[in-house]
């Protein structure tokens, strides 16, 4: 992925326990910030969500898209959980990935994003929103698993 932007955090909870988290979409809006509603439209592999719709309610950002999900992980939760945005209405782009790896008793989780908007912003706006939503989404997901 081009002008991607990514950012890493250790979560004190075995892979597993983190991928189960991030594996449950339809509880993303008790817990991700501006996250109004999730629907798991398909599921693939292991029950995992293969698509997706979520309703986005984040400031200046409304919108409803739907993302399809790749689940390149193993048994003990470790790997990559990738998805790219299938469509949307005012997000022209939102591909990204979450990157399990155990560390010591925990999880270092790196997430990946690269977002897109039609309607006209300035690439550095864009970057500081990308390093927005992806700070603030780990550390919802940390306060989650570790909750």
């Amino acid at each position: 992925m081009a002008d991607v932007t990514e950012s890493s955090i250790t979560i004190d909870a075995a892979p597993a326990a983190v991928l189960a988290v991030i594996a449950d979409v339809g509880a993303y809006p008790d817990w991700a910030a501006g996250m109004a509603s999730t629907e798991v439209l398909a599921t693939g592999a292991a029950g995992r969500p293969g698509r997706a719709r979520f309703s986005l309610d984040s400031g200046p950002i409304k919108d409803t898209y739907v993302l399809d999900y790749t689940w390149s992980v193993r048994k003990d939760g470790t790997g990559t959980v990738s998805w790219v945005l299938v469509e949307a209405t005012i997000i022209s782009r939102l591909d990204g990935s979450y990157v399990l790896q155990a560390v010591g008793p925990g999880t270092e989780v790196t997430y990946r994003l690269a977002v897109d908007v039609k309607i006209p912003m300035l690439g550095m706006l864009k970057r500081k929103a990308e390093r927005v939503i992806i700070d603030t989404a780990l550390k919802d997901l940390q306060k989650r698993v570790e909750g």
